[in-house]
């Protein structure tokens, strides 16, 4: 295609010739006004010099026609695999494929949007974005080019553009909505949940329950967290309602709630959610009771006010009741020992309770001795820290507490060099596995000086001393914990006695291992997500080949062989390719992962709906239609004209081009010029002499 046209390529610039055409108009003007003769050949030799010095040339273009662009921009995500949506479709995409393809000098493009990335998280978490993958596929389209576009989506589309920026959309915007009027749908909604909340306190959700066909009426809601029966509430149907919680474990605790079906749904996607609330623990109390002073005494009181989450409570018995001297008691001690606020008002309110290199002295009745034991077993955590008196008459395993103590004394103290040795039960449980050394043989830490000398009548060993014998013991009670450490001497680690040893490390785990801490648990089942696989680890005190059991959010289930590691643990890691919450189980133990964003963004509502685009439609020159009530035919409309109409959708010919090759040449010859000009001033002299 050919274009001939008249340019000009100015001997000076336009900010010369200007004036001097000025200049020129006022001169004639002038001659003119004056009835001057040859007024007139003289304008006309001014006005051919004026032209010669615009120099006119002959422009001859070649063309290409470059061909319009029409993006069908078709919605993936999960919200149309409902009630046909997906074949709806489809069967649109295969329709306007075939009704474009029979237009001219038109490209078409598919852009497909909304899928899951592959990156493991599936589903678009923060919505469906149908604009922004528009925008990446047809950055390099000029605006110029573009015929239409047209969105097959169920009008639910997050990224929609209000109406005043619309016309950044390039040619007219139309919307084929793939779902029906009218659609049903009940959906649960998390007004309100705590991000972070402390262990044994209750917090307060608040939900709601939206369903327009059954306003005013109850559903029934089921909640359920980690691995307890799920309990089922009454919610009313269109207003917010506050349930409380309890939060009975540290670290991540995950909640679900669902809400019954509701008639004629459309899906139950959206009748459910979950929430990962963060428990976290109050101040720790511990209640530390020290015999007969040593040096050992401030290792435990270093290590307990070191931790800023403990709050500690430290006694040292000093002076027994049967020792009788003059000294009054006042000058003795500046606090009276107040043993019944301790062990009878004031015991349920602490975590943990050490006797340190304690013996009886009858300070302590045993009355408040059985309260003791009843707080273990009602949940409390008991740590005996032996001394030589544990081998004595007066042990304490000879008080009440010998009914919760897991080691009996033989009477025997070996007071020689030993050193701390992992038992075959301690190198799988977490308070000593993988300790710092423990992987040497002996381990490399220094020796102790002092161990008592106890028959085992129950327990955990995890580590041994002199002889093989146990050097420490760990028990569990009815719903409470024991441990004793039978030596005195781990201040030698802290002193750096031949290099020492883990002594911060055993304490602080033996400590929160006594609380009750998560992690510190020797029979678990834990699950992590990190990139896009999931992690499942399993430890337990003996080797377990039994399967584990993964259930996915959309309940396919996979079952699973753990490899055996070091410490007491085996795992396994998995690809996850759906957002939701995974289901861990090994028959024996259940635990929660969740993916990605819980709570999408794209269940929140999945009813079709012109709503959130017939705006920017409207602004960009498009319309809206229904594919449900029959899908439209396409014609070529010029551009500023309407385009679109009942059952109807236009494409833009815009008509663009591509200049190929380009030739220029004198419109004149400089030769006519001059001859022009010079003929015209002589006929304007000519006309003057007369």
């Amino acid at each position: 295609m050919d274009r001939l046209a008249i340019d000009f390529a100015p001997l000076f610039a336009w900010s010369v010739l200007v004036p001097l055409a000025a200049a020129a108009l006022l001169f004639v003007g002038f001659g003119l006004a004056r009835r001057a003769r040859g007024t007139v050949w003289r304008a006309c030799g001014l006005a051919v010099l004026w032209i010669g010095l615009a120099n006119p040339v002959l422009v001859e273009e070649e063309r290409e026609r470059l061909p319009d662009v029409a993006a069908v921009v078709v919605d993936d995500s999960p919200s149309q695999r409902v009630a046909g949506r997906r074949e709806r479709t489809e069967a649109a995409l295969e329709h306007l494929q075939a009704g474009l393809a029979r237009l001219s000098d038109l490209e078409v493009k598919v852009v497909r949007a909304g899928a899951a990335s592959g990156s493991g998280a599936a589903g678009p978490v923060d919505g469906t974005r149908l604009f922004d993958a528009l925008g990446q596929a047809l950055g390099k389209v000029p605006r110029r080019r573009m015929a239409a576009t047209i969105l097959l989506t169920d009008g639910q589309v997050h990224d929609a553009p209000g109406p005043e920026v619309a016309p950044s959309v390039a040619g007219p915007l139309h919307v084929l909505l793939t779902g029906r009027r009218g659609e049903r749908d009940r959906m649960l909604t998390v007004e309100h949940a705590p991000r972070f909340a402390l262990v044994g306190k209750s917090v307060t959700l608040r939900i709601r329950v939206s369903d327009e066909t059954a306003r005013g009426a109850v559903a029934r809601v089921r909640i359920g967290q980690g691995e307890g029966e799920d309990r089922v509430v009454q919610v009313p149907i269109g207003r917010p309602h506050e349930i409380p919680l309890d939060i009975d474990r540290a670290g991540s605790n995950i909640v679900r709630i669902e809400v019954e079906p509701g008639d004629d749904e459309l899906t139950t996607a959206n009748n459910r959610a979950v929430l990962r609330i963060n428990g976290v623990r109050e101040r720790l109390r511990v209640l530390l009771v020290s015999g007969k002073p040593h040096p050992g005494e401030r290792v435990w009181r270093n290590f307990l006010k070191a931790d800023p989450s403990v709050d500690l409570v430290h006694f040292t018995i000093l002076r027994p009741p049967e020792k009788q001297d003059a000294t009054p008691v006042r000058e003795l001690s500046l606090i009276a020992f107040p043993i019944r606020e301790l062990f009878e008002v004031r015991l349920s309110e602490f975590d943990l309770v050490i006797f340190d290199r304690y013996r009886r002295r009858g300070v302590i009745p045993s009355l408040y001795l059985d309260n003791i034991v009843r707080y273990v077993r009602e949940g409390g955590a008991l740590l005996e820290a032996a001394g030589p008196g544990f081998a004595s008459p007066s042990s304490l395993f000879r008080t009440p507490l010998g009914a919760v103590l897991p080691g009996e004394p033989t009477g025997r103290v070996f007071e020689r060099g030993l050193r701390a040795r992992p038992a075959p039960t301690g190198s799988r449980h977490p308070v000593t596995a993988d300790l710092p050394g423990i992987e040497d043989d002996p381990p490399r830490w220094g020796r102790w000086f002092r161990q008592i000398e106890v028959a085992g009548r129950r327990g955990m060993v995890l580590m041994n001393g002199a002889e093989a014998r146990p050097l420490l013991i760990l028990d569990r009670v009815g719903d409470g914990r024991v441990a004793q450490l039978l030596s005195d001497h781990v201040w030698l680690w802290a002193r750096g006695f031949e290099g020492g040893g883990p002594h911060a490390e055993l304490l602080r785990r033996l400590a929160h291992w006594l609380m009750k801490e998560p992690d510190l648990e020797e029979n678990d089942l834990r699950s992590e997500v990190e990139g896009g696989r999931l992690s499942i680890v399993r430890r337990s005190l003996e080797a377990d080949p039994s399967p584990i059991q993964v259930t996915a959010p959309s309940g396919e289930v996979r079952t699973l062989r753990l490899e055996e590691g070091t410490g007491g643990r085996s795992r396994a890691t998995i690809a996850v390719e759906q957002a939701g919450v995974y289901r861990i189980s090994d028959a024996r133990r259940t635990t929660l992962a969740a993916v990605g964003d819980l709570n999408p963004l794209e269940f929140a509502d999945m009813r079709a709906t012109a709503d959130r685009l017939a705006p920017v439609a409207a602004a960009a020159g498009g319309g809206v239609l229904w594919a449900a009530d029959g899908l439209p035919s396409l014609r070529r409309v010029r551009p500023g004209r309407v385009a679109a109409g009942e059952g109807w959708l236009g494409v833009v010919a815009n008509r663009v081009h591509r200049v190929i090759s380009l030739r220029e040449a004198p419109l004149l010859p400089a030769v006519a010029l001059l001859v022009l000009a010079l003929g015209a001033l002589m006929l304007a002299w000519r006309r003057e002499g007369r």
